[in-house]
């Protein structure tokens, strides 16, 4: 069963939908604060999926046992519900879902937000591990990813640059769930990107206070891809929540427009 957050309509000068894929933690509501009305406001269709097992959609199977390859189906049964192949566009986790989809559907473009690299998410979970040791070896032992995050500052270091307001953090903080294991280790070693299954152009962009990813890491995914990342400055990984966020909302707009959607 899809659940989808849908707003707007395609228009003569966006013919194409826009689907928004969320990251891990996460669901379809970090695209309907803020990115969802910008965009529909701008003519374009614009439709966030909650992947399986994520906000109010129950799972086919138990939550650590959905992979990245069930997400990427999620994301297929979506397209195939649309009149066009879509522009998709992607988080974190969802970045990695966005690539993984491209190396097999024909879309007319991509965007990776803060995107899982294409080396994969091991220097992310090993970063975090020196950092908070006992917490990232029992959230493994039980599989409760959850309570790596189980309090505001641990989400401001992980999501957010160090001046977000607190009230913005404390949202984020509300809402967010657990995460698959089995997409963990898939975004870590077991199903990382293939770059040169990949035609479709992409937008690659990054965020300079990023908890999870390294401005490195974001600029080597974009070489992979052929082209330069955009890093942005001052924004932690949440690049849709930020205060900022307009400043990514119009770039990601700019660069449709000059690719003639």
């Amino acid at each position: 069963m899809l659940e989808l957050i849908d707003r707007g309509c395609t228009s003569s000068q966006h013919p194409v939908p826009l689907v928004f894929v969320h990251g891990a933690w996460h669901a379809a509501w970090c695209w309907e604060e803020n990115f969802l009305g910008y965009f529909a406001d701008r003519g374009y269709h614009a439709v966030a999926v909650n992947l399986r097992g994520h906000g109010g959609r129950p799972a086919r199977q138990s939550l650590n046992r959905c992979s990245i390859a069930d997400y990427v189906g999620d994301v297929g049964e979506v397209a195939d519900r649309l009149s066009v192949a879509p522009v998709v566009i992607g988080h974190s986790m969802g970045g990695l879902i966005v690539q993984k989809y491209l190396e097999t559907r024909r879309a007319p473009a991509g965007v990776l937000l803060a995107s899982v690299p294409t080396r994969g998410a091991t220097g992310f979970l090993l970063r975090w591990a020196r950092q908070h040791p006992w917490k990232v070896t029992k959230s493994a032992v039980t599989r409760n990813s959850l309570s790596l995050l189980d309090t505001e500052e641990a989400v401001r270091d992980r999501f957010f640059s160090a001046t977000t307001p607190d009230e913005v953090v404390a949202q984020c903080a509300d809402r967010l769930q657990e995460e698959s294991s089995r997409a963990s280790w898939d975004g870590a070693l077991l199903n990382l990107p293939r770059p040169k299954r990949i035609t479709a152009p992409l937008l690659v962009m990054g965020a300079e206070q990023d908890g999870c990813f390294t401005t490195a890491e974001v600029h080597a995914t974009a070489r992979a891809y052929r082209t330069k990342a955009e890093i942005f400055p001052g924004m932690g990984h949440d690049m849709m929540l930020e205060p900022a966020w307009p400043t990514v909302a119009e770039r990601i707009d700019a660069w449709l427009v000059s690719n003639g959607l």
